[in-house]
């Protein structure tokens, strides 16, 4: 059975249609057409509406971009600095680009805050607000931003040194606006450690130091300071502890309350080039102690903050309003970044998420959900108390544009596939198996999968023993090339480039039992860009 509504009816009878096609016994499955309220424009000759361009991610206006940089709250702003070269649409010698936004989903382009110098290029790290002036860079009435990063220098690299790369600094008394490098760069020398770099420094109130912890190749490092240009090196972490596929990059450390309790844990990020279980990048993360100089965990298993293949070198906010821990990452993975098929620039991150720490049959989880101020952003288009599944049978509905929409529901712990699809016969599956507990993404035929060999080639397949209760709940957020899905609350998530021919415009819901999808709802994302 197929059913045509227009807009103005549909809200108000298809109770009547689900009702109806639920009892019937001859129907093959049903289809419910939604009609977007909003005009789907897709103007390839304006900027931000090139292919695969994303409404809602921050992408850069142009060129290249990967690690997410120099995250910091202050006075009512999010500055997100960023790996960029401005040259080309592939990796190149690296600055830090700049974005600033109110309320982390509307940005807005900044002049470049770092660029290369005789020291060398500029690579990952972080910034912070000194409000005590610890470093003498301003004033107590204007104190400094400061960051601190990785200078690479490609002329020791090229003649075999292993000491190409130290850590830098730079403040600004301008919030952010424009940089002075230190006079007395490098402010931590390398005693020729290779892949030396991406410092995360952040205020410890517990010992009122400074501390930084960076990545040496195989392990982690940690320093303490008291203003932000001396450090002492404390202790090493890692050499025989986590995933080892590849070299360690972009650490991360901070403390978070476990739910529904007093008990407070310290966790350890750690990106890793490559290794992940989808292959190349990935991001694992431990949960431990930590004095303030050493970090300790009793963690045997790996555990990853992502489950999907595209979300890397993530790192969190410093200095957020009421010690929210905020998460972006870049939504790209070194495997193929570079062959990305977008023309006039590459890569975008993530959706800016919300860490917290719950503990599942004794054990610490990361949950992440994607922040609150996305509903700002959302204009419901279509939702139903209750839609029956039936083996054999599918439901199939129709709207313009899923590439740009959020999908929420719960479901029984049940089987259930979702696959989105458009009359180019590109096709995106997500599946979940209750028995073996698996979730699978297979983006194998979702559409331009041929511009890097690995990229369309495999099942995503994850175990997610830790989905524990009688119902699951599904938000699934898709943009003109990615996909986010954040499984029974954030417990598991799941970030995919995709590239379709055009975007998708029927979803299938199969069971192979009787199930209840409830409180099903599809709401258009506003673009963040063009107003779109």
């Amino acid at each position: 059975m197929r059913i045509k509504l227009n807009k103005i009816l549909f809200l108000s009878i298809i109770s009547i249609v689900l009702t109806f096609t639920s009892c019937t016994t001859k129907s093959e499955h049903i289809a419910i057409t939604i009609n977007s309220h909003e005009k789907i424009v897709i103007d390839s000759s304006k900027i931000y509406k090139e292919p695969f361009r994303p409404q809602f991610h921050f992408s850069p206006e142009k060129k290249w971009m990967n690690d997410p940089n120099g995250m910091v709250y202050y006075k009512g702003v999010y500055h997100l600095f960023y790996q960029y070269y401005p040259e080309d649409i592939v990796w190149g010698p690296m600055h830090w680009g700049h974005a600033s936004s109110k309320d982390l989903i509307n940005w807005e382009h900044k002049k470049i805050a770092l660029f290369p110098d005789k020291l060398g290029l500029i690579f990952s790290g972080s910034a912070v607000v000194d409000i005590k002036n610890t470093s003498g860079l301003g004033t107590l009435e204007n104190p400094p931003m400061v960051a601190v990063f990785t200078y690479h220098n490609m002329d020791g690299e090229k003649s075999g040194r292993k000491d190409f790369q130290t850590q830098g600094l730079a403040y600004s008394l301008d919030e952010g606006d424009t940089w002075q490098k230190y006079n007395g760069n490098p402010i931590i020398k390398n005693s020729a450690q290779k892949d030396f770099r991406d410092p995360k420094v952040f205020w410890n109130p517990e010992t009122n130091l400074w501390n930084l912890v960076l990545v040496a190749g195989n392990h982690a490092q940690f320093f303490t300071s008291e203003n932000l240009i001396n450090w002492e090196f404390q202790s090493d972490f890692g050499q025989n502890t986590g995933a080892h596929g590849g070299v360690w990059e972009c650490p991360d450390l901070f403390k978070l309350q476990v739910a529904d309790s007093q008990e407070e844990k310290w966790v350890l990020l750690i990106s890793i080039n490559p290794g992940s279980p989808n292959g190349g990048s990935g991001t694992q993360y431990f949960i431990g102690e930590f004095d303030g100089e050493n970090f300790k965990t009793n963690q045997k298993d790996i555990k990853w903050i992502d489950n999907g293949a595209d979300n890397y070198a993530g790192v969190t906010y410093n200095n957020t309003p009421d010690n929210k821990r905020i998460f972006i990452g870049w939504m790209s993975n070194w495997i193929y970044a570079r062959d990305t098929p977008t023309k006039t620039w590459r890569s975008a991150m993530t959706l800016p998420r919300e860490l917290s720490l719950v503990k599942i049959n004794n054990d610490y989880v990361l949950k992440s959900t994607a922040v609150n101020q996305l509903k700002s952003q959302l204009k419901q288009e279509y939702s139903h108390k209750n839609i029956t599944l039936k083996p054999n049978k599918k439901v199939e509905l129709n709207y313009p544009n899923f590439n740009q929409s959020e999908i929420d529901f719960t479901t029984e712990d049940k089987d259930l596939k979702l696959i989105f699809s458009n009359e180019a016969k590109d096709s995106l599956t997500i599946e979940y198996n209750a028995k073996q507990k698996t979730f699978s993404i297979d983006r194998r035929h979702s559409g331009i999968v041929n511009f890097e060999e690995s990229f369309g080639k495999q099942i995503h397949k994850t175990a997610v023993p830790n989905i524990v209760s009688n119902t699951i709940n599904y938000q699934i957020i898709m943009d003109w090339s990615s996909i986010e899905i954040f499984l029974d609350g954030g417990i598991y998530s799941f970030t995919e480039q995709i590239f379709p021919n055009k975007p998708y415009t029927i979803l299938t819901m199969l069971s192979n039992e009787n199930q209840e999808v409830k409180a099903f709802s599809l709401s258009y994302i506003k673009g963040i860009w063009n107003k779109s």
